[in-house]
């Protein structure tokens, strides 16, 4: 009787435990914390936006890197892609409503990078004079 609990129990737990090597929610946590997973969800806070506004809103992404993280993002129920028939089709991007609840610490989380990058910065050259490689 315990094993087929305990098998329960551990699966639950995998469910909702970012720890367990088990648990979905890693894949989650990865494209959502990734560099351009972030900056993506960010940049769709505001308003919906067409894939050449996404890539010019975020500096240094190709359109491969791009095109791959909205797929995935969109997979994961966190971005809205709507095509319109056209010719060529136009095709936004925009947050749904687990995007947007998301979106919220995100910007906490950028914010907090904004305000401390110089803080972090001067702990690196800090750590970097301290811990400078012998010649």
């Amino acid at each position: 009787m315990g094993v087929g609990s305990e098998t329960g129990r551990r699966t639950a737990a995998a469910l909702g435990d970012a720890f367990d090597s088990e648990c979905p929610g890693r894949a989650v946590l990865n494209h959502v914390c990734s560099r351009w997973g972030t900056l993506i969800l960010l940049s769709l806070r505001e308003r919906p936006a067409r894939f050449y506004e996404l890539r010019d809103t975020i500096g240094g992404i190709s359109e491969k890197m791009l095109s791959q993280n909205l797929r995935t993002l969109t997979r994961d129920g966190l971005i809205r892609r709507e095509v319109e028939p056209d010719t060529p089709p136009k095709v936004t991007y925009s947050l749904t409503e687990l995007g947007r609840e998301l979106a919220t610490p995100l910007q906490g989380l950028l914010d907090w990078v904004g305000a401390r990058t110089v803080d972090v910065v001067r702990a690196q050259r800090r750590h970097d004079r301290l811990h400078k490689p012998e010649s």
